[in-house]
């Protein structure tokens, strides 16, 4: 700022020379390590990127059961939603990565099946450029509504909704979405909230819990 005189520091050769005797000692004891200034915010936002929660890392136990056939359609008729669904997996960040399809819907095919014990996945749009996407009236389902899914094997699993929820991208319920459960659920997911036009991307995330019923 004009006027203000910058302070200069008196040079201290003493300390500059104990300051590197004490690296070279820690080197020396194996004790020097790069830190890395962002380890202590925790983890990257992955959902605040990709539009999508981060999926959980799935390892197969040992003695596990055959797994259940794959699901290849889903429709919740209070709503008039009804697609096909392709497997979809995750990015470089670890987020779940939708269709490019927007008028199709996805299940995160590394993680549980529809009809197994524990938290299925299903993914679609909101919308795009060019109108709504599959997934646009994901938060008008009513409590209480059937999510039908279809699968590989021709049977239909009936699911009743629970609840629908509304989070933010950067403070995703991941543990909730995508923990453990004792019974079958099924969890559809998709953007909502306000959409942020610097990023391109809605600020929040829908998510559709619902139960196996039959």
């Amino acid at each position: 700022m004009p006027g203000r005189r910058r302070r200069h520091r008196r040079r201290r050769p003493w300390l500059t020379a104990l300051r590197w005797g004490l690296v070279v000692v820690a080197v020396a004891a194996g004790a020097f390590a790069v830190l890395d200034p962002f380890a202590a915010r925790g983890p990257t936002p992955a959902a605040a990127v990709a539009g999508f929660p981060p999926a959980p890392v799935i390892r197969e136990a040992p003695g596990s059961v055959t797994a259940a056939p794959d699901p290849v359609a889903v429709s919740v008729p209070a709503v008039g939603l009804e697609s096909s669904l392709v497997g979809i997996g995750v990015d470089a960040t670890g987020a779940l990565v939708p269709p490019a399809d927007f008028a199709q819907a996805g299940w995160f095919a590394d993680g549980v099946a529809p009809g197994e014990v524990g938290p299925a996945v299903l993914a679609g749009h909101v919308d795009s450029r060019a109108g709504p996407a599959v997934f646009f009236r994901l938060e008008e389902i009513p409590v209480g509504a059937q999510v039908l899914v279809t699968r590989a094997d021709g049977s239909t699993l009936t699911f009743q909704v629970t609840r629908v929820a509304q989070y933010p991208k950067t403070a995703f319920a991941t543990t909730e979405v995508y923990g453990p459960t004792v019974d079958a659920q099924l969890r559809l997911i998709t953007c909502g909230g306000e959409f942020d036009r610097w990023r391109r991307s809605y600020v929040d995330n829908i998510v559709v819990y619902a139960s196996l019923v039959a």
